[in-house]
């Protein structure tokens, strides 16, 4: 049975989300149309017999269908595959040497202040932020598991251990860096192709800041640090022309 969506079935399921009640096959048309969709009646017809044998749509008797939570779940996920697919179109157009030099620039910069920041984290965290970072990494997980970018959820990670040594110059420093390229969903997708997950590394520095020792969590960060920037190396030596 196919698992992605096609172009036709996504906008389909949008606006079915975007319905307030069920909505038949016609209404259906003149909606797609309303987004430069040119469908038939038919067509729309199998469209839907194949969500609604994917149970991404269901039936209410001649009333017409109405969306699924799991149909709910599929454009959330089709909508970060389509991030990724762009996020490799921009890369592949983009990529060249300076651009693979300055990223590792800025992670050999992140690498300076965050072995810092983590040492003073596992001095200084509170139990509410360990909490919350904790709350961080499940979110993490369960993103990963949906197939769902996790970018925003690595900046949330990396700000809120700033936050947690209670410098506000290093979380400043951290901001800046932060907005310069290595923590987005291009960066995502980079890592993504050299098959570089990351959620063990969090969950290591979280694990020794959580037991206040400084030592062991600034050889974590390192260790992350140096992850990343052997993954940019990696890609750059794999994918380059």
């Amino acid at each position: 049975m196919k698992r992605h969506l096609d172009e036709r079935e996504l906008v389909v399921l949008e606006c079915l989300r975007d319905a307030t009640g069920p909505i038949g096959s016609w209404s259906l048309v003149e909606s797609l149309e309303a987004r430069k969709f040119k469908v038939s009646s038919a067509s729309i017809g199998r469209i839907l017999y194949s969500l609604e044998q994917r149970n991404l749509v269901e039936g209410k008797g001649n009333q017409g269908r109405v969306i699924t939570k799991n149909g709910l779940q599929a454009i959330k996920h089709a909508k970060a595959v389509n991030s990724m697919n762009l996020q490799r179109e921009n890369l592949e157009t983009l990529i060249n040497s300076n651009v693979m030099e300055e990223y590792i620039m800025v992670l050999q910069a992140r690498k300076a202040i965050e072995r810092e920041t983590v040492r003073l984290a596992a001095e200084n965290i509170t139990d509410a932020q360990i909490k919350v970072l904790q709350g961080i990494l499940h979110e993490q997980m369960v993103k990963r598991e949906k197939g769902e970018s996790i970018a925003e959820i690595d900046i949330a990670f990396h700000r809120e251990i700033a936050v947690a040594s209670h410098n506000k110059a290093l979380l400043s420093l951290y901001g800046i860096l932060a907005t310069m390229g290595q923590q987005t969903e291009l960066f995502e997708f980079l890592r993504h192709r050299v098959n570089a997950p990351y959620q063990q590394a969090h969950s290591a520095i979280l694990q020794a800041i959580c037991a206040h020792d400084p030592d062991e969590a600034e050889r974590c960060i390192i260790r992350h640090m140096d992850a990343l920037i052997e993954d940019v190396t990696n890609y750059w030596d794999k994918y380059r022309e």
